[in-house]
């Protein structure tokens, strides 16, 4: 400081202004600094206030209240643009939440009467408002459900921390039936949604419940459909025993033998459509699936990609021409020709791409079966391999570095034929 000093009074006149325009500069840099470092305290307050109250809202998002946020502890309120941004968004939200609300009601009365027509049996309605003691005992769970954000300032209380999201409701149908065994699923991104946090305490609640659980995920690839479809499965336990993932491995069908022939012209791509498609990729000799990405970019494959309930109708194209039938789209996900198509295109589709591939659930099952004992003599398998036997009662499973309670690791072991390109 002495240095600085004695430089500033041996300076001449002009060496003096830059002393004095630099001190001034940096007292406006702290000044700057200490007002953004105070803003940034009260939009965090404000934040983890936000946070609470979402959590508080839980299923029901319309119930958000952001006015609450300003609320001091003596009722009275203060003017905050944070909050006049949030009320905003909160108003496009309930405009847009009705919407989806009445196209999701729609969704469930076509599902609802399909399933009334293909199985014969009617659901009972919203989970959310059945109790738990009102559902018959079963041996097994299987059930799906979203990807929804649970709340970071959870008290460690296993499932109870999940309290507002759709799992909820699985976990307290656990907790009061015990069923022996239980299948979920989920989309392959669930596996690494909120950072992983989500699916780690999903495995703390389904630990907590009482159950030996373990995850992998899947691709339809491996099990004979021309699909490329991953989903993460989570398996589950009451009592230990031994349990083997299925290996898949099975060769893919054809796509040749997936689709129809003599197809209506209604599921044509229109001439600009068609024409675009070939603008991008050159026709190929073999029948192909054209995917298109969210960047334009079009792709074909001796496969489809993953079908999407909510993607554009010209998403996927047959030879970059038409759009998938009913019965090819249930053909891609693995349903039996038997099944009979009991609704309109558009919700076939939908229905379609809300689906799980039905031989990978079918191997895994065979093998929960396997595992529990179940297999009555209907179920091939080797009764030498050891991995079928209960050994002191406890549950392993036979892989590399696996073991329930773990963070499995996900390996590819298939390598996917990459897109066709023009012969």
């Amino acid at each position: 400081m002495n240095v600085i000093f004695q430089a500033f009074i041996t300076s001449d006149f002009f060496g003096k202004l830059i002393f004095l325009g630099l001190a001034i500069l940096s007292l406006i840099t702290w000044v700057v600094l200490l007002q953004k470092y105070f803003q940034y305290k009260t939009v965090r307050k404000e934040a983890n206030k936000l946070q609470e109250l979402v959590a508080k809202a839980g299923n029901n998002p319309l119930s958000f209240d952001p006015s609450k946020l300003d609320q001091k502890e003596n009722g009275n309120q203060e003017i905050n643009p944070f909050l006049a941004i949030l009320n905003s968004i909160r108003e496009k939200t309930v405009e847009i939440s009705v919407e989806a609300q009445k196209e999701l009601k729609e969704v469930i009365k076509e599902a609802t009467e399909v399933k009334e027509e293909v199985a014969g049996e009617k659901p009972a309605g919203d989970i959310t408002a059945i109790k738990a003691e009102d559902i018959p005992d079963h041996d097994i769970l299987l059930a799906g459900f979203p990807c929804q954000p649970f709340s970071i300032i959870g008290h460690r209380k296993g499932f109870e921390d999940t309290r507002g999201t759709l799992f909820f409701e699985i976990a307290r149908i656990l907790e009061a039936k015990k069923p022996k065994a239980f299948v979920l699923e989920n989309v392959k991104l669930f596996a690494g949604h909120n950072n992983g946090k989500t699916l780690k305490r999903i495995m703390t609640a389904l630990r907590d419940l009482g159950y030996h659980a373990d995850f992998r995920i899947f691709n339809a690839l491996d099990f004979g459909l021309p699909q490329k479809r991953e989903r993460i499965f989570i398996v589950g336990f009451k009592k230990a025993c031994f349990f083997d993932w299925p290996k898949g491995g099975v060769p893919m069908t054809p796509l040749k033998d997936i689709l129809e022939e003599n197809v209506p012209e209604q599921y044509y791509a229109s001439a600009y459509i068609r024409k675009n498609r070939l603008k991008k990729h050159k026709p190929t000799k073999e029948p192909t699936i054209w995917h298109e990405n969210k960047a334009g970019h079009i792709s074909a494959y001796p496969y489809s990609c993953a079908l999407r309930a909510g993607a554009s109708y010209n998403y996927l194209l047959v030879n970059g021409e038409r759009r998938l039938t009913p019965r090819e789209m249930l053909r891609l996900q693995g349903f039996p020709e038997s099944y009979n198509i009991a609704c309109n295109y558009s919700q076939t589709r939908k229905q379609a791409g809300n689906s799980l591939p039905v031989p990978v659930a079918k191997a895994i099952l065979k093998n929960l079966f396997i595992a529990q004992g179940w297999h009555n003599g209907y179920v091939e398998y080797d009764f030498n391999n050891f991995q079928y036997q209960m050994v002191d009662g406890q549950m392993r499973i036979f892989e590399k570095k696996a073991k329930y309670g773990k963070k499995s690791k996900i390996k590819n072991s298939r390598e996917i034929q990459a897109a066709l390109s023009a012969k």
